[in-house]
């Protein structure tokens, strides 16, 4: 097993190659579910458990069923179906174990389904041609990066409440300005190589 490497996909994932700031996936519930930390870190902790699962289940599926018979075309709708059903047991689990991160989080936790960060590792572990163990590490260390953003932009939206801009920025043009700078602030890490 190459430490290196996994390690690398990990660091690309969380920073370099972030979902949300470099890839731009999963804009929707970084924009709707990030006006408060508790709400922000559940639905962070609900992608890392979907993006972990879904490459886990979808990769021995794309390598022993869709890719022997020539089904690859299927790919799209196979992950999908995997996802969506991941979704649901996650939807269960919280509406039963915990029903007021399960209301907070609303309409936005069946998105996940839709939420194409989630669609995009399972297909990037494919074009990438990755193994089992570097599958699982990108999906679960791409959730952690997507937690990472949105829980850092979901603090910055608590302290803008008590912030003043000019009226033109009220509601949601404010929250696009801190979005386009935390953006800016993890380019900082393009360019970042692992050498060992």
């Amino acid at each position: 097993m190459d430490w290196a490497n996994l390690f690398s996909i990990a660091l690309g994932a969380i920073l370099v190659n972030n979902f949300i700031v470099a890839q731009f996936l999963g804009i929707c519930p970084f924009m709707g579910v990030s006006k408060k930390v508790e709400t922000a870190s559940g639905m962070g902790m609900a992608v890392i458990f979907v993006m972990g699962l879904a490459s886990a289940i979808c990769w021995p599926i794309n390598r022993f069923i869709l890719e022997p018979f020539n089904l690859t075309f299927m790919q799209t709708v196979t992950f999908i179906l995997v996802i969506a059903s991941l979704v649901q047991f996650i939807e269960m689990f919280l509406q039963k174990a915990m029903p007021a991160l399960y209301e907070a989080l609303g309409v936005y936790l069946p998105l996940i389904t839709t939420n194409c960060a989630v669609l995009g590792v399972v297909l990037q572990n494919t074009q990438n041609s990755y193994g089992f163990i570097e599958s699982v590490v990108y999906g679960v260390t791409g959730g952690v990066g997507f937690l990472l953003v949105i829980v850092l932009f979901a603090s910055i939206r608590e302290r803008m409440e008590f912030s003043e801009w000019p009226k033109a920025f009220d509601g949601f043009p404010i929250a696009l300005v801190a979005a386009g700078l935390i953006a800016l602030s993890f380019m900082g890490f393009s360019g970042l190589k692992v050498v060992f």
